[in-house]
């Protein structure tokens, strides 16, 4: 990777950060409490009710319930946190290549004294 494409990883990376959001999208559909419902006779369920789940510090996952306003705003931004990822293991394997070359040094020979 030359220097170009690095800086061009870094200028995206710093862009996408303000709206990243770390976890990964779900999607369910449910029905309500109300018997006389739509749902309960066999009509389609309520939804997409959207949720967010991340490994929180502990190793436990966490989720939270995303409301209806906020569901571009969300998408867009754990569609942001996997591009940097991305780009991260892009630089970290640029980097790796980098600081050990993937063909070792040629070995040269002592010659005897």
């Amino acid at each position: 990777m030359n220097q170009r494409q690095r800086e061009r990883l870094l200028q995206e990376i710093q862009e996408l950060v303000p709206q990243a959001l770390l976890g990964s999208l779900s999607e369910t559909y449910r029905r309500c409490g109300n018997r006389n419902c739509r749902c309960h006779a066999g009509g389609p369920k309520h939804g997409p009710h959207l949720y967010v789940s991340y490994r929180g510090p502990a190793g436990k996952t966490t989720v939270y319930y995303v409301p209806e306003a906020s569901h571009a705003a969300v998408r867009k931004g754990v569609e942001a946190w996997g591009r940097v990822q991305v780009c991260l293991r892009q630089l970290g394997i640029a980097n790796k290549e980098k600081l050990i070359p993937s063909k070792p040094p040629a070995r040269t020979r002592k010659r005897p004294s």
